[in-house]
């Protein structure tokens, strides 16, 4: 086997010599294709393994954990939440529509192999500034990836978040979620188990669309030849999509799953190793049996072809007609692909040759790598930046103007352009979609609801990762906390450069540190996870960027949530949290005078988990007229949002809620753990006793009216926030 060969296909020198030991021999072509696939970044975590086992997974109403498909978590009355997060970065940057369309239909396949119906996807994008043409049409094409596969596939979008920064101009960023609800007692594995049990391949023709993508795309950085990878992007079907939903809901309703695996990266040699693997047994294929599109493709690419739209499901001999004939009633192809045994090997055979038998474990464990870190050298100059010696001094005459260029901010703008474009009703199980701080399901059958927030901010973890990798889970589980859920389990999306940077990698392992410090805290398990690395391009690595998924819990849901909206004029404004100077990072410091430096929010996560309280026993009390999370912006956003949600302004004073500071401080500081609360002048005594039972301060700030937010005009913060993309 040529050498080149192995690193046309992305594998080191010292990997194909492991691969050769493991064998016994040099590798055949397809042997060497699956290990090609399976040992990429992508699919094998090689650089982050060492790491990831730092992160908390456990808690009592934790069902599955890392490791599956996707996590589980038991919600009470018999009922389960099935949650994932994933990245579909690099095929997006190449083809924006298909790119952020097979995301979506990814992950929605990760929730469906659990046994659950997937109910609701979020998406957190980001991008570089829109006032670059390419970016716009990056942004708008992958939004209209995610709507036009998911609006056709029936599963609606519920929630998300919309970023541009200068460092995401080379690498966006697309990353999906997607949650179910299930009987516990539904739950599907992925195992092959059972020895002369039926292997099939259920749903889309395989073809030569997404071969090495997993390898290609998402473990090597981009150059100056980006467009020649266009081939490596897979090409998704929403409408097949719903028919193998369907055909796998009705083949688990009966059941004849003894296990099942979602087709993704890696495409057949990952799922039928993994499943192999999790059940230790072993497995012979017949790719023959495959339904190709293209009758002349060899072996190794119908091996790793990464199709959409297909399942991998085994099945008991005595199951296998009624198995067959549920999915030719649903107009889903299945072919017989071969049988689980006990050998321990995996055997693939081609036109009466085999080409393929590996131990399916090997392909599965990949290789793990410890890789030197550095700490890197640009924080310290970034410390040193001193925002009080580089930003303008802020006082009544100039607070207006400052307010209206913070809002011109793409950050703060208006992004009903995007969820507008999705259907988020479907099921009639949205009780809050877009537009809050966290969207809010009913779980169906109970009296409960779960709330789902995503989040996470670079520039944070451009000044410190471990800092802002905590920030992002705080916001997350504050943001369903508003709403009145507590927060349960979080799924993390960790976005990165390039691993064998040793910065890059110490960047990664600050930031697990952060999150597993925060989670602890708030006592929230990670139940599932991704990591995307080699987001470069011509040698620029992305900010670090972990993205946080949160789902919470309400235990009894007695209407629609409190919304962010003011509502009723002489309502008085409270902001809860301390104020301090974080102006470093602040999106006031970015957008409006192009700076970043300076220390990242100082952060209390004791001071998160009280607040967290608080806010869901405000939830509970519904005394509150509004509520709104204080994040990026600062008060002065979050009171501009507030105003223009319910069309009044408010007549407040920013020192009265940050004694001490000055006046950019208490406008545009992003302090973590703080809220903008209205209610009704008589109820403000009782926020207060709820606030000092929690170790919460609270800053009478004035009150609704007025058509005026700090000075500036509603006028002008909704031209401000307008949005032409």
């Amino acid at each position: 086997m040529s050498d080149l060969l192995h690193r046309q296909l992305g594998l080191t020198d010292s990997e194909y010599d492991d691969i050769v030991s493991i064998l016994g021999r040099e590798p055949r072509h397809t042997e060497l294709a699956a290990f090609s696939v399976m040992w990429s970044e992508h699919c094998s975590y090689k650089s982050s393994r060492s790491h990831l086992g730092r992160l908390p997974t456990e808690a009592p109403w934790v069902v599955c954990g890392p490791g599956e498909n996707a996590g589980v978590i038991d919600v009470g009355d018999g009922m389960a939440v099935v949650v994932r997060i994933e990245s579909h970065n690099h095929p997006s940057f190449v083809e924006p529509y298909q790119g952020a369309a097979t995301g979506v239909g990814g992950i929605i396949r990760d929730i469906l192999t659990m046994g659950a119906r997937p109910l609701a996807s979020f998406d957190s994008l980001r991008f570089g500034r829109p006032t670059d043409s390419k970016q716009r049409w990056l942004a708008r094409g992958v939004v209209a990836g995610i709507s036009g596969y998911g609006n056709a596939v029936g599963v609606p979008t519920v929630g998300g978040e919309v970023v541009f920064d200068d460092c995401y101009a080379g690498n966006p960023l697309v990353n999906v979620m997607c949650l179910g609800i299930m009987p516990i007692g539904d739950l599907k594995l992925a195992r092959a188990e059972g020895a002369g049990n039926h292997v099939l391949l259920v749903g889309a023709p395989t073809g030569r669309d997404g071969i090495g993508g997993v390898s290609i795309l998402a473990s090597a950085g981009f150059d100056a030849a980006d467009e020649e990878k266009r081939p490596s992007v897979q090409v998704g079907d929403p409408f097949e999509e719903k028919k193998l939903i369907e055909a796998c809901l009705e083949l688990y309703a009966r059941g004849l799953v003894v296990g099942v695996q979602d087709l993704g990266g890696a495409g057949l040699s990952c799922a039928t190793s993994e499943t192999a693997a999790n059940a230790g047994s072993g497995m012979a294929v017949d790719l023959d049996a495959v339904e190709v599109r293209e009758a002349d493709m060899p072996a190794h690419e119908i091996f790793t072809s990464e199709s959409q739209e297909r399942m991998l499901v085994v099945v008991r001999p005595d199951d296998l007609d009624e198995a067959l004939a549920v999915c030719a009633r649903w107009e889903v192809s299945a072919r017989d692909l071969g049988t689980v045994d006990d050998s321990g090997r995996l055997v693939v055979s081609h036109q009466g040759e085999v080409v393929c038998d590996v131990p399916p474990k090997a392909l599965d464990d990949g290789v793990v790598y410890d890789r030197p870190m550095a700490r890197p050298a640009r924080l310290d100059e970034l410390a040193a930046a001193d925002p009080v010696e580089v930003l303008p001094p802020v006082n009544d005459t100039t607070l207006a103007g400052e307010v209206v260029a913070l809002m011109r901010s793409p950050n703060l703008a208006d992004t009903s352009w995007a969820w507008r474009q999705y259907d988020h009703q479907l099921f009639l199980n949205t009780v809050a979609g877009p537009g809050l701080d966290a969207a809010v399901l009913r779980v169906k059958g109970t009296d409960r609801a779960i709330a789902v927030s995503v989040d996470g901010i670079g520039r944070y973890g451009r000044l410190d990762p471990r800092t802002g990798a905590a920030l992002a889970v705080a916001e997350a589980c504050r943001n369903v906390a508003v709403v009145g859920a507590v927060p349960r389990c979080i799924v993390d999306c960790l976005n990165f450069g390039n691993p064998e940077k040793p910065e890059v990698m110490w960047e990664f392992s600050e930031a697990v540190d952060g999150i597993a410090a925060a989670c602890d805290a708030l006592g929230v398990p990670v139940v599932g996870g991704n990591v995307s690395f080699y987001n470069e391009t011509a040698g620029r690595d992305i900010d670090p960027t972990p993205v946080i998924g949160a789902v919470g819990l309400i235990e009894e849901l007695t209407g629609r949530p409190t919304g962010l909206a003011f509502s009723a004029a002489g309502d008085a404004v409270l902001v809860v949290g301390e104020t301090r100077g974080d102006l470093g990072s602040s999106e006031w410091a970015w957008w409006c005078h192009d700076f970043v430096g300076g220390a990242a929010p100082s952060l209390d996560l004791d001071h998160e988990a009280r607040f967290g309280r608080f806010l869901c026993d405000l939830a509970a009390a519904r005394v509150a007229s509004s509520v709104h999370d204080c994040s990026t912006g600062g008060v002065a956003a979050a009171l501009a949002e507030c105003a223009l949600a319910g069309s009044i302004g408010c007549e407040v004073d920013p020192l009265a809620w940050a004694p001490g500071t000055d006046m950019a401080s208490a406008a545009f500081a992003e302090t973590p753990g703080r809220g903008v609360v209205s209610v009704r002048p008589e109820e403000v005594a009782a926020v207060e006793d709820l606030a000092a039972r929690h170790g919460i301060p609270v800053f009478r700030a004035g009150t609704v009216g007025g058509d005026t937010v700090l000075g500036a005009s509603l006028s002008e913060l909704r031209a401000a926030t307008a949005t032409d993309l």
